[in-house]
């Protein structure tokens, strides 16, 4: 008996692990999300009774148009189907995204520590990459209908080297994977990381610190 009980942990682990992984399972067909009911702070958003709901809750044209990267000076920009853009969406755990990336454009180094990230290349040449916790960086060039994978959690960047401005299409597999740009969380946080710890991991000095959250925005 006891062994049968020793065997039984690591099996009901090992069960465990896929439940806590992603976004909960929902519990009814789907749950359009009620937009009007934002202020609600729950995981998620409320849904609307089924008596309410329509075919346009679940479809969308947002992302028929390059998204807007003027004023941005990294040159990207993006447009995600939030609940806001596409109701339907809530709870069932994945979303979508488009990207736009100028030529020379950047999108900086970022994690998003609630979703794995696969991205189709609708047009342009793009350097993408991703680095695992050892520190290995797994980087390629990748053009016009290839796809990449950005694990998760795995800080991973994108630049465009073609001729031309790169579109792209992201889909995830959680409604808000989350997004943390490493330049901004490092250096623009509030309150700001003290100087002190930024100036020893970067091997830098307080002066550069300064200098580098004044560029960001940061305090």
């Amino acid at each position: 008996m006891a062994s049968l009980f020793l065997f039984s942990i690591p099996l009901l682990l090992v069960l465990l692990v896929p439940m806590i992984s992603a976004d909960p399972d929902a519990l009814q067909d789907y749950c359009v999300a009620d937009t009007d009911s934002s202020a609600i702070f729950i995981n998620g958003l409320p849904c609307l009774s089924p008596s309410q709901t329509s075919v346009k809750h679940f479809t969308t044209s947002a992302l028929g148009k390059p998204a807007n990267s003027s004023g941005n000076p990294l040159g990207f920009g993006v447009i995600s189907t939030t609940p806001q853009i596409l109701p339907g969406i809530n709870t069932l755990g994945i979303s979508i995204t488009r990207g736009d990336i100028d030529v020379g454009g950047v999108v900086p180094p970022h994690t998003h520590p609630r979703a794995t990230e696969i991205i189709y290349i609708m047009h342009g040449k793009l350097v993408v990459g991703f680095v695992d916790s050892s520190n290995k960086l797994f980087s390629q060039t990748v053009n016009t209908g290839d796809v990449f994978l950005f694990p998760k959690g795995t800080l991973h960047f994108l630049y465009n080297v073609g001729v031309s401005r790169a579109s792209l299409i992201a889909a995830f597999n959680s409604q808000n994977g989350g997004v943390a740009v490493t330049p901004f969380v490092t250096f623009a946080a509030n309150p700001g990381i003290p100087p002190q710890v930024l100036s020893k991991a970067f091997q830098i000095s307080l002066q550069e610190v300064n200098k580098i959250r004044k560029g960001l925005g940061g305090n």
